[in-house]
């Protein structure tokens, strides 16, 4: 059953009604009927107050005895309590007053406009025309309904895919000229209903239900309502299961095996169908009026008012299980007026069993994810990034700037200036930091096989693809970060497939037939100068313009020579730790060598001119000039070699201070490690003036 919407008496109310006042005349009543067609007039006081009413029947009567010019304060008037309402009271009153037409008036009995019952019931039936319209356009179900002349007067959405014939070509044809195999006449010339029929239409198994449409138990044409189960045959269940009809609604609120529910603009509700009532456990009585939230947990349908934008396919959480609901908006002339929701799902029995199944999937994607985070991490932070010269300062704010908004970032620079710890720090600076953090390099991945590795792709998609098919880098990167490395070197046709991607913010697998929605951050590097590969037409410029938000310049390590002793000894203390090697230092003559290089390669070349010199030192704790390359030290290394007689000596004081060290100065035993006499042993302490050591 159908209820009416709720509205306000003041909402579809005529404003600006006048009525006469006591001083006004016979002749003056006589002229306001003719003119206004109504049946009372309204007659008010100084103030706009309603005081009584004065019938058409009233000034018949009075003309016998009385002339035109008589005035109304001169005449017993009616009362007006039973013919009026107040601003605030529902309009649907208005069926418990016997008259055509009410007065509306304010607290305090001001006159504020009319109503008409014709006019209420013109705007029920339009919203009601306009939900039944969204309801049948919403419903996966195709309805073909004709009149009894066999014209055809219904043709949805889901009509046109399974007949393959478009609704304006349908339309006020003759239902055979449209489906030649149609069976609707015979149901006008029986009279009978004619549940799950099977029949084929442009090879597809359809599965249909089609009855008359009765009006006073004559009938006034008929309808059919099928569903496309090629793919479907476990839906011929519940298609069995669909009632009788009579009605055109009707018919389509009770065949469609969904939960059906259309709000108004103030997100009350106006119509709900008896299987959302069931499922619900409510009556339509008892909740037509109420505002949706009061009714359905986690519904959406007074957001959808609001923003007039449809939301299809929608995962909602009702009475403890999984639904999956899709809400329309109902536009009239621009303006969305109501909505309508359908919800999806089977017999109340089986919604435990679906539930704990999702239960069990959650758990699983859960520790799928924990798995999926440990392996896509960002490793690096802010703090990793050595240095305090200016240029790299002026970066680091810059690229904190950009963590704190969700805008795509474009890091350029040279290669080996840490364009990848830039992109590291931002995404674990960011919000996005509890998600994954994706790396691509697109230089390296062969141009046939980068659009699945970043889309992936479904089975069967080419030859050699994996039996269930492979998931992207996209999809991995859902709500988290991919970071693009090498964009420049992202062959054209994936120059395109990109730009979409931050375009439209959805992705299609190789092989795939649908796309799916992705919530992602994109930063993206590359040592390549873009404009100038733009004006070659070798790079896309819209591209160029989405990556180019946020844009930070990684310096070269040359611009910030004053960040080559902190990043030295920075290596130097982590080399040390990996080697287990006792290199405490770089001496003042090899630093300078360092300062003084231009290092093309970047800190990168840095990392790996430290860790050479590291594996070259021996019997010291510091790397020295002789441990650099020689296109750092600029020139062929001489050694100063000094005399053999100079470097034993040297090395005999050594040995003797290193064997007081060990004996903790028990001459005796010193002497004794090094295999001479104590005699001898006091003649080098002379010799070295080591006595007091």
């Amino acid at each position: 059953m159908l209820h009416f919407r709720t509205v306000k008496a003041n909402e579809i109310m005529e404003r600006n009604v006048k009525g006469l006042s006591l001083n006004s005349t016979l002749k003056d009543a006589a002229a306001y009927i003719i003119k206004h067609k109504v049946d009372n007039i309204p007659v008010v006081d100084e103030d706009n107050r309603l005081t009584g009413l004065l019938t058409k029947n009233d000034i018949l009567d009075s003309i016998n005895d009385k002339d035109f010019s008589t005035m109304i304060d001169n005449i017993r008037l009616k009362p007006y309590k039973n013919i009026c309402l107040r601003e605030e009271d529902a309009a649907n009153n208005i069926y418990n007053k016997r008259y055509g037409e009410l007065f509306v008036v304010d607290k305090e009995n001001r006159l504020k406009g009319k109503m008409s019952k014709s006019k209420y019931l013109s705007e029920q039936i339009d919203f009601l025309l306009l939900s039944i319209n969204s309801i049948i356009e919403s419903t996966n179900h195709a309805i073909v309904a004709i009149d009894k002349d066999l014209n055809v007067i219904i043709f949805n959405n889901a009509a046109e895919k399974i007949i393959g014939i478009k609704a304006d070509e349908a339309l006020g044809k003759k239902v055979n000229d449209v489906l030649p195999t149609s069976q609707l006449p015979s149901i006008i010339d029986s009279g009978r209903t004619d549940i799950n029929s099977l029949i084929f239409i442009n090879e597809k198994k359809v599965i249909t239900n089609r009855a008359p449409i009765l009006e006073n138990e004559e009938i006034m044409g008929a309808i059919a309502l099928f569903f496309d189960v090629t793919e479907h045959d476990n839906l011929l269940k519940e298609l069995q299961e669909q009632k009788n009809v009579s009605q055109v609604l009707n018919t389509i609120l009770e065949t469609v095996y969904d939960g059906i529910l259309v709000v108004n603009k103030e997100g009350h509700i106006t119509m709900i169908s008896k299987t959302y009532e069931k499922f619900l456990g409510v009556e339509g009585q008892d909740v037509i009026g109420r505002h949706v939230t009061d009714i359905i947990e986690n519904t959406r349908m007074h957001i959808v008012v609001k923003t007039g934008i449809a939301e299809v396919a929608d995962i909602q959480k009702i009475k403890g299980s999984y639904m999956i609901a899709s809400r329309i908006p109902i536009i009239k002339d621009g303006e969305v007026v109501g909505a309508v929701g359908k919800v999806l799902f089977r017999n109340v029995d089986d919604l435990n069993d679906l539930y704990k199944k999702i239960n069990l999937m959650e758990q699983e994607i859960q520790e799928y994810k924990g798995e999926l985070k440990k392996i896509n991490k960002a490793k690096y932070t802010f703090s990793n990034i050595i240095g305090r010269s200016k240029k790299i300062s002026e970066t680091k704010i810059l690229a904190q700037k950009a963590s704190h908004t969700d805008s795509n970032v474009l890091i350029l620079g040279e290669s080996g200036t840490g364009k990848e710890l830039l992109a590291h720090a931002i995404h674990n600076e960011s919000g996005r930091n509890f998600a994954p953090f994706i790396k691509v390099n697109c230089a390296a991945i062969p141009a046939e096989l980068l659009e699945s590795e970043l889309f992936g792709y479904e089975e069967g998609a080419f030859t050699g693809a994996k039996k269930d098919g492979k998931i992207g880098k996209f999809e991995l990167a859902d709500g988290g970060t991919i970071f693009l490395d090498e964009i420049g070197d992202m062959p054209l046709h994936m120059q395109s497939k990109l730009l979409r991607v931050i375009q439209e913010r959805e992705i299609e697998r190789v092989g795939g037939t649908g796309t799916k929605r992705i919530n992602l951050r994109i930063i993206a590097a590359t040592n390549k100068n873009l404009e100038e590969m733009i004006s070659k037409g070798e790079y896309r410029q819209d591209l160029y313009y989405r990556l180019n938000v946020f844009t930070i310049l990684s310096p070269s390590l040359r611009e910030r020579s004053e960040d080559i002793v902190p990043l030295s000894q920075y290596f130097l203390y982590n080399l040390e730790n990996k080697y287990h090697k006792n290199i405490k230092k770089i001496s003042d003559k090899a630093m300078n060598c360092l300062i003084k290089y231009t290092w093309p390669g970047n800190i990168r070349e840095l990392a790996n001119v430290i860790e050479r010199a590291m594996n070259l030192v021996d019997m010291s704790d510091t790397i020295d000039v002789e441990h650099l390359p020689q296109r750092i030290i600029g020139r062929e290394y001489n050694r100063n070699i000094k005399k053999l007689k100079d470097t034993l000596a040297r090395a005999e004081r050594d040995a003797i201070i290193e064997s007081i060290r060990f004996t903790n100065g028990n001459k005796t035993k010193a002497a004794s490690l090094l295999g001479i006499g104590r005699t001898t042993y006091y003649e080098k302490l002379a010799k070295y003036k080591l006595e007091n050591i």
